[in-house]
């Protein structure tokens, strides 16, 4: 057959066929369509009812998280909150509050003291051996209450993550889908709060409250880390200092720190805030403090007038070691050294109180824009501290316990002389654990950055730390941070920290070439008739 007429003939077969498929094809198109949207629909109907099982069963969790049992001498009331980050407040009202970061998760838990039964707290208070004795007991209550605790907030979170689901969408099989997506959340929110659990955070507390409080419910830090190194054991002595905190006795009993312990308040750049008295005065009383260091920046212009700011020192009662800052004069240093407890180290060595300090002065004057040293960099202060600490090593004989500078930046180029270096000058709190082993703590201001400190929209808080050393090793065994903001002079923020090695080996750092410094240091001492600079400074 000649092609031509085969094509004629596929030709004419496919006219004939097409409009016999055409309807076949908007049917299946139309079938198609509505199996697609019926598939997103049942989806987007899948996706509300998980979305509506996990509200009602997260709403159930937070209801049913409530409950109520003995812990020691107390009654504690253990309730589920919402959180971003999880955790777990101890509540001591009127007292103030306790955070722990226990775990992470969208739950967080908390106890509230309700009650106190005053036979059970005397037993406690009088008798060390009584705390001991109740280690145990206190675990199996707490455990009772938060098994309770979570046996009501499970229960209740199923319930209402079927009837959510029911009421919703009429329908038993989406009700059991929705009660399944609950229990999904359960297990999620349990694995979670299991694999970030952090028994730790019971020596490591937030506290916020009374200042005069303070030292009673944190404790003391080394005998906390020392003495209870299980989870129990640091339970049952927060339960005891609570008691204590509770007692029905007509004052508060006295704190009494670990003996083997020093106990040193750092401040810095107080920036002649009168304010700044009371606090520190108010924390080294209350927490027994054996020593204060300050690292500079007492003044803010480092004028004669402000002289006399120092004479406070001297009301203090314990010895107070300072150097020199950048906004502080000769002069300044000179008002210092009048104190009778006050000891000046400028590029000097001394033991006081147990520990062996050395501290060395700003090598900068630079109280405003106006001084010529204003624009001296980090790299010129470090080269200068570089300088000082080949000096410091050279000398041999005993390395200090503690290196006191102004500046971070001079402060890290004597890494490795000691286990500990502190600096200020940022007015803002902060630690770092340097290769060497050394660790450098600059403090925040504990002046709030004087007056410059109200020029933000929220004033600059004011910051101390206490720090605790072993008397033997004069090793730092930890430190509490401790943060005022606005008006609360009798409010406070602190947080404990534990030294987590606290015998590492500190060693020198790699020789390096150290540059010498590109300016003269210092720059002139204003005279004694200098008057207080109306010039902005930076820090």
């Amino acid at each position: 057959m000649p092609r031509t007429k085969v094509r004629t003939l596929l030709s004419n077969a496919r006219t004939r066929v097409r409009p016999a498929l055409s309807p076949a094809r908007r049917v299946l198109a139309k079938v198609g369509a509505r199996v697609g949207s019926a598939a997103r629909g049942r989806a987007a109907r899948l996706v509300l009812v998980v979305l509506a099982g996990l509200a009602g069963g997260y709403a159930g969790l937070l209801l049913g998280g409530h409950a109520t049992t003995a812990v020691g001498p107390t009654d504690v009331q253990f309730a589920l909150h919402p959180s971003v980050d999880g955790g777990t407040q101890l509540r001591l009202p009127p007292l103030g509050a306790l955070d722990l970061d226990t775990h992470w998760g969208p739950v967080a838990i908390e106890a509230r003291v309700t009650s106190l039964r005053p036979e059970e707290a005397r037993k406690l208070i009088e008798n060390d051996a009584e705390l001991d004795r109740v280690t145990d007991q206190i675990a199996g209550q707490i455990r009772h209450g938060v098994t309770l605790l979570v046996l009501r907030a499970v229960g209740l979170c199923l319930a209402l993550a079927f009837l959510t689901s029911l009421i919703l969408f009429r329908s038993w099989r989406r009700a059991l889908i929705g009660l399944g997506a609950s229990v999904a959340g359960l297990l999620t929110i349990t694995v979670l709060a299991w694999l970030t659990f952090n028994p730790q955070s019971v020596a490591e507390p937030r506290y916020t409250g009374l200042l005069a409080n303070a030292p009673q419910v944190v404790g003391d830090a080394r005998s906390v880390a020392a003495r209870f190194s299980a989870y129990r054991a640091q339970l049952a002595h927060l339960v005891g200092n609570v008691s204590k905190l509770y007692s029905a006795a007509s004052t508060l009993p006295t704190y009494e720190p670990d003996p083997s312990t020093i106990r040193v308040v750092d401040v810095s750049d107080i920036h002649i805030n009168p304010a700044a008295w009371d606090v520190i005065g108010s924390v080294s009383t209350q927490f027994k403090a054996n020593m204060i260091i300050d690292s500079g920046d007492l003044m803010d212009h480092g004028s004669k007038p402000e002289d006399k700011f120092a004479d406070s020192i001297s009301d203090l009662k314990v010895p107070y070691v300072y150097v020199r800052g950048n906004h502080d004069s000769k002069g300044s240093q000179k008002a210092v050294a009048r104190q009778k407890n006050a000891i000046v180290l400028d590029n000097t060595t001394r033991a006081v109180g147990g520990l062996r300090i050395y501290g060395v002065g700003d090598p900068r004057f630079t109280p405003d824009k106006s001084t010529r040293d204003d624009f001296v960099g980090a790299d010129q202060l470090h080269a200068e501290g570089a300088s000082l600490a080949a000096k410091l090593r050279a000398a041999g004989g005993e390395m200090p316990d503690i290196i006191v500078t102004h500046d971070p930046s001079e402060a890290e180029a004597f890494t490795g002389l000691a286990p500990l270096i502190l600096a200020g000058h940022t007015h803002s709190r902060s630690t770092k654990l340097l290769p060497t082993g050394s660790r450098l703590f600059v403090q925040g201001s504990t002046g709030g950055a004087g007056l410059r400190g109200l020029e933000k929209e929220q004033p600059t808080p004011i910051e101390l730390s206490v720090l605790y050393f072993d008397r033997n090793s004069h090793r730092l065994q930890g430190w509490d941070d401790l943060r005022l903001g606005g008006l609360g002079l009798t409010s406070a923020q602190i947080e404990r920290h534990l030294e987590p090695d606290p015998n590492r080996a500190v060693k020198p750092p790699a020789p390096t070439p150290a540059p010498p410094p590109t300016s003269p240091f210092p720059s002139q001492w204003p005279s004694t008739s200098a008057s207080p600079s109306r010039t902005p400074e930076r820090r």
